[in-house]
């Protein structure tokens, strides 16, 4: 009777008598393949650089495009970001809650997608060059670094907006209140409030968007325009399938993992973070930028971005329609093969995700681990998908022929890349649960998959729909490790509809880029739905 009241005490305080085992060995098996797939092909990688030898000038005109494209790409991204978070933070309209949750549209729209509907506005036969030339003035050209940059702004704008948005409204509401009472003017807000909050915002913004940029391939692929304008990413990719130069690719992968692990500490290392007090959890108000002149600029910021971020999506399904109905024949094995991946894919990654979510949460009890695990959680950022291609390419080499393998291959590889997204949406939920309702289960003498059942996965049901979801847009529309490993009779719908591109069958592209976003909105909506079924639990 002592034993059990002790046991009681001990798990309403939250310190449970004993590990659970069932946690442990799913949560170390899912932490195994992380390391496997991320640090043991950087290893695997290593192992085959060439000790003495050098890059190429063209090699090293692809690391100075490749940096210089993704510092100013990162760049631009956070300097309109940062203005356009603060008008949405400060302005109430009507629509503003649909353009919020309209941001996230353009993350997971699959990339060769999204280059066609650029295309379709800025190419030379897009929108605004017909504009120009009605004028007498020459189209433009966005083949080449422009482009690439412009693709890259078009893609994460939208991210780095929503990240530094969450960092407006965590500013309690009170502070603001203060401000306004203090008689703050908007300099002053910007003094006092929002500089400390950009200095702990920005950072990871800029650096989720520059590690993104600087290891993009479908849009350098689509619109890098030549030798002069071709990326790291791109030189392995070109290595691996053309030149079948091991020696080679693993430098440049290697080089890519050192910048993108270089480039996270010293961002991090520059993120200060705030030191707000605690609020009462109201909605913020604003009672400053309040000026006639900063309304309108706050109004022409929004319907500029909104312009240039919807337009090439309206593009897109308008161009897609007509041949929607008439699309060739190796559309939809190609269809197939990509649901084969994406759905698989998504299963994979949210089972990662939930593994080493669980074992975070069970370990920040009684350890410091807890933070080194949730690190290599997202290692898959620094660990490009074709970093981990080349090193599951070296390992299995030599063992059977990796072309071959192209299905699974891709499976493994999409499931590492959306692993920490689907893990930042996973933990929180389940450290929450775990506080909420561990406990009382524990208490209740329920343990493994029984206190999972019905304790704990009804709470986080819900983030798991949504991460499946997204992961599973994220691998329908993945043109990158597909395109080095799939054998000439084997293509998804992405690589599809870039080989249509690239034979100039426009038409085509355009109805395939309407159906694969057509398909991959579906599975987002179908798992994200799945996850709030019977969900009636706040």
């Amino acid at each position: 009777m002592v034993n059990r009241a002790q046991q009681i005490i001990s798990a309403r305080q939250g310190h449970p008598s004993r590990p659970s085992l069932f946690k442990t060995l799913t949560g170390s098996a899912a932490l195994l393949v992380v390391l496997l797939l991320t640090l043991g092909t950087v290893v695997a990688v290593g192992t085959h650089a060439t000790v003495g030898r050098g890059f190429t000038p063209a090699d090293w005109a692809a690391i100075r495009f490749t940096v210089t494209q993704a510092l100013l790409s990162a760049t631009i991204s956070v300097a309109i970001a940062i203005p356009t978070a603060r008008a949405l933070a400060r302005r109430r309209f009507r629509g503003r809650q649909v353009m919020v949750a309209l941001l996230g549209a353009p993350f997971i729209l699959p990339a060769i997608v999204a280059v066609l509907g650029i295309v379709s506005i800025w190419g030379r036969s897009g929108l605004i060059s017909d504009g120009l030339t009605a004028f007498g003035l020459s189209p433009l050209n966005i083949y080449g670094f422009s482009g690439v940059v412009l693709a890259h702004v078009f893609f994460n704008l939208p991210l780095a907006t929503r990240m530094i948005l969450q960092g407006w409204m965590a500013v309690p509401a009170e502070h603001f209140r203060l401000a306004a009472e203090l008689g703050f003017t908007s300099k002053d807000v910007n003094r006092q409030l929002e500089r400390p909050m950009l200095r702990a915002a920005v950072p990871g913004a800029f650096l989720l968007v520059f590690l993104l940029c600087l290891t993009s391939f479908a849009v350098a692929l689509s619109l890098g325009g030549g030798p002069r304008a071709t990326t790291i990413e791109l030189a392995i990719y070109q290595a691996l399938r053309f030149d079948f130069d091991l020696s080679k690719a693993a430098l440049l992968s290697m080089l890519q993992f050192a910048l993108c692990t270089a480039t996270a500490g010293a961002t991090l290392a520059l993120a200060k973070p705030t030191a707000f007090s605690i609020g009462l959890d109201h909605p913020p108000a604003r009672w400053d930028g309040t000026e006639l002149s900063t309304r309108l600029m706050d109004t022409t910021l929004l319907l500029t971005v909104a312009l240039f971020l919807f337009a090439p999506l309206v593009s897109v399904i308008l161009r897609g329609l007509p041949p929607l109905f008439a699309l060739p024949p190796q559309i939809w094995p190609s269809l197939l093969n990509s649901l084969l991946i994406a759905i698989p894919a998504a299963l994979l990654a949210t089972a990662l995700a939930l593994a080493l979510a669980a074992l975070i949460t069970e370990l920040a009890r009684r350890t410091r681990a807890a933070a080194l695990l949730e690190a290599i959680g997202f290692l898959a950022l620094a660990a490009s998908p074709f970093v981990i291609g080349t090193g599951l390419f070296i390992l299995l080499n030599p063992v059977v022929d990796p072309f071959r393998l192209a299905l699974p291959i891709t499976i493994a590889v999409n499931a590492t890349m959306s692993l920490p997204f689907a893990l930042r949406i996973l933990l929180p939920a389940l450290q929450r649960a775990e506080d909420h309702y561990g406990r009382l289960g524990a208490s209740l003498d329920m343990t493994g998959l029984t206190l999972f059942r019905i304790a704990i996965w009804p709470r986080i049901k819900r983030a798991a729909g949504f991460a499946a979801g997204l992961s599973a847009a994220l691998s329908m529309g993945d043109l990158g490790v597909i395109a080095l490993f799939a054998p000439p009779d084997f293509a998804t719908l992405p690589l599809t509809m870039y080989r249509l591109m690239a034979a100039y069958q426009m038409e085509a592209a355009a109805g395939a880029a309407l159906l694969l976003v057509g398909t991959s909105l579906a599975l987002f909506w179908l798992f994200d739905r799945g996850g709030r079924l019977d969900h009636n639990i706040r």
